[in-house]
């Protein structure tokens, strides 16, 4: 709680003044000449201390000014100022406890609200148990190297990744990837860094450096958006103007009434713009840690009301709307000389030992019992591989490499050639598996608003087609090369945005930067994209798309109906204290009573949504935004 010192310097001022009130009461240390009033000391201590934080207030008001900003904080002096003119020090001291201990609740709710951040950061793994020679030593994490042996013992977590050399066990990465069961692990698997080992003990060779690990990047996530303070404060700064002209035309028309100046003071004391202040920051911190326990780690709070506003969202189609795993399309031999069977078995024998992906796809996609062994295996860099399968010669790769002799080949997929003996034999395309999850999470977005939804991908556009016919996704833009999609994002109309672009890869991350909103996929480790990115999705699985754009929705639904809330009820008691039967002491103990009122209501951010409430938030967003903009208009006039 950073700013609970003042809160505290309020209570014992208070405490010392109480004890003034019941063993001095009938003392007096002066008149003042002015004004003419009896002063105690503990009038005279509540008036300093009301000086001092009113002086604080006002610098904070000069500097809002000076950036354009016109908050409520004059609210707060006014009430303070006018309980001093009318000696009232008791609901001045109260005025200064709803003040000051309005931030510190507002301190304690963020800190409720992002805990799921905060564990994150508390469970970063700081110890490894180290192996040399068969002897253990604690050491730090970060003085683990490449290649160092870690023992990892049931239930401790896995300091850094790495690779199972010994022992057989499981692994709970629930934080991780959202996996909810644990996952078996034995020798030659990889670990994951904050992973935590089940009931028996492994030993793990050590393959990435703290720094790069993957719970240690997920948590400089965490850091990066805990760095970046979000300007949460601006949207009650909307609703500031007219909040403070309707509050002093209540408070002025109240003394006119009356007649009694006393009666404007009871007015402003519960016009105070504590509840104002604290609803819309609890709303989003609550927002950002919904997200993180989805995980989806958001960098800032003006992500989440773009993305709740969002109109359009492009996608990059490679590894975000289809897997990272090829699937065989068509095998075509040549001629009557293999059958596909066959041509199959050779191309996959010879790519069994190659890490390129597409030689991999093409390994897994086929049956092991085709898979033959292979001798005097050679790889070409960006070319293929070549080795000797069942006494043939094999080439493997691209139609130059193979048959450098044989005329071109149209094709409008990724595709493998193979040559037999130094004959050409056929070829074998690939395409990309959509993920299951991707058209259902299209459709969702397009329940929740999205009037636009771009693939933008370097591929062809026959494939592009293909891909998107089967996400329902009608706007293609193929054979984009990076700067192409930069361009395609800027070119969206002004009534289509704010702009989410979805990627997972390097060559995506100008386009994240380019978007009103950059999402990163998937993201293992540090990536370019994760770090152009205002959010991140730290498991691959596209449908957290669609849970971003709904937790954000929900967020901001929240955060307006809680604006909106403590508003009318601070009105509804400035009515009541009009016609004077709210003492400013028990007006100030109203405020208090507001206060948690809006903090509880702003902590209802942190529940999901239901895909029911889609229609009723994105109406309360629009009437919201409406509001919103209407205020500002009125703000510039």
């Amino acid at each position: 709680m950073k700013r609970q010192w003042k809160f505290i310097v309020v209570l014992i001022a208070g405490v010392i003044s109480l004890i003034f009130e019941f063993g001095l009461h009938a003392s007096t240390l002066f008149v003042t000449p002015i004004l003419k009033l009896q002063m105690n000391p503990q009038a005279i201590i509540i008036d300093i201390l009301g000086i001092w934080i009113s002086v604080l207030l006002l610098i904070k008001i000069f500097n809002d000014w000076k950036s354009g900003r016109y908050g409520v904080d004059i609210l707060a002096v006014i009430a303070i100022v006018s309980t001093i003119l009318i000696n009232n020090y008791w609901a001045e001291w109260m005025i200064l406890v709803m003040s000051t201990g309005g931030e510190t609740l507002a301190d304690y709710a963020t800190g409720q609200a992002s805990k799921e951040l905060r564990s994150l950061l508390n469970n970063t793994p700081r110890i490894a148990t180290k192996l040399v020679n068969g002897k253990i030593s604690e050491v730090n994490v970060e003085d683990l190297k490449i290649g160092d042996i870690v023992l990892i013992k049931p239930g401790q977590q896995v300091p850094v990744d790495g690779e199972n050399v010994k022992g057989d066990s499981s692994f709970d990465q629930s934080s991780l990837t959202g996996e909810s069961v644990p996952v078996a692990k034995k020798p030659g698997d990889e670990l994951m860094s904050g992973s935590v080992n089940g009931d028996a003990a492994v030993q793990m060779k050590v393959t990435k450096a703290a720094k790069d690990s993957e719970y240690q990047s997920i948590v400089a996530l965490v850091k990066s958006a805990q760095a970046q303070p979000a300007k949460f404060v601006k949207m009650a700064d909307r609703y500031a103007v007219p909040f403070t002209i309707i509050s002093l035309i209540i408070g002025g028309v109240a003394w006119a009434v009356s007649g009694d100046a006393t009666r404007f003071a009871e007015v402003m004391v519960v016009a105070s713009p504590c509840p104002l202040l604290i609803a819309a920051p609890v709303a989003l911190v609550s927002g950002m840690s919904s997200m993180s326990a989805h995980h989806i780690i958001v960098k800032s709070g003006p992500t989440l009301e773009k993305l709740a506003r969002a109109k359009t969202f492009a996608f990059d189609k490679t590894g975000t709307l289809t897997e990272n795993q090829l699937v065989i399309d068509q095998i075509i031999p040549e001629g009557d000389g293999l059958s596909k069977e066959e041509l199959q078995s050779l191309a996959a024998s010879v790519e069994q030992q190659s890490s390129h992906v597409i030689a991999s796809s093409l390994v897994k996609a086929t049956d092991s019992s085709l898979i033959k062994p292979v001798t005097n295996l050679k790889e070409t860099t960006a070319q293929g591989v070549e080795g000797d399968v069942d006494g043939k010669h094999v080439k493997v790769g691209k139609l130059s490499f193979v048959a450098p002799d044989h005329e071109k080949i149209a094709v409008t997929s990724t595709a493998v050639f193979v040559s037999v003996d130094g004959k050409f034999a056929g070829y074998i395309t690939m395409m990309d598996e959509i993920r299951p999850e991707t058209a259902e999470t299209i459709a969702k977005l397009k329940r929740q608003g999205a009037e636009d939804i771009m693939m933008l991908t370097g591929d062809h556009m026959q494939v592009a087609e293909k891909v998107g016919k089967k996400a329902g996704i009608s706007d293609i833009r193929a054979n984009l090369l990076p700067a192409e999609k930069i361009k395609a994002i800027k070119e969206v109309p002004k009534d289509l945005r704010p702009v989410v672009m979805t990627g997972d890869g390097v060559n995506d991350a100008p386009s994240l930067t380019a978007a009103d909103v950059g999402i990163a996929m998937g993201a293992k480790g540090a990536t370019a994209a994760s770090e152009s990115a205002d959010a991140v999705i730290m498991v691959n699985d596209l449908s957290k798309v669609n849970d971003a754009v709904a937790i954000s929705k929900h967020t901001m639904k929240v955060a307006n109906i809680d604006v909106l809330t403590a508003i009318g009820v601070v009105i509804i008691i400035e009515l009541i204290a009009f016609t004077g039967v709210i003492p400013a002491f028990w007006g100030a103990i109203l405020q208090e009573v507001v206060d948690m009122i809006t903090i509880s209501l702003g902590l209802l951010a942190k529940t999901k949504p239901s895909n029911k409430q889609f229609g009723l938030e994105a109406k309360c967003i629009i009437f919201c935004g409406k509001l919103n903009k209407g205020l500002k208009k009125a703000q510039v006039r």
